[in-house]
């Protein structure tokens, strides 16, 4: 579940919570039941796995530098057999 910061626009209290996505937003103040405003804080972004490639990035020209195809992907198991109906 994902961590939400939260901060008091009244008194200045800041805390976070952990929330589920389907959780509705915290809008009183558990100091001074004043009102929150949530904090966003920029994402950092990783990729990682065998798609991705330190050279993967565009050269000064705007042109896309390639690097070699990734493994090909493994083959999708088949279905379990259905239970036969009595």
């Amino acid at each position: 579940m994902p961590t939400y910061a939260y901060a008091c626009k009244d008194c200045g209290h800041a805390f976070d919570i952990v929330q589920s996505f389907s959780d509705s937003s915290l809008t009183s103040c558990p100091e001074c039941e004043g009102t929150l405003r949530k904090k966003f804080n920029s994402v950092g972004v990783v990729f990682k796995g065998s798609g991705f490639y330190r050279t993967d990035s565009r050269d000064s020209k705007g042109s896309t530098v390639s690097a070699a195809p990734a493994a090909p992907a493994a083959p999708a198991p088949a279905p379990a057999p259905a239970a036969a109906a009595s």
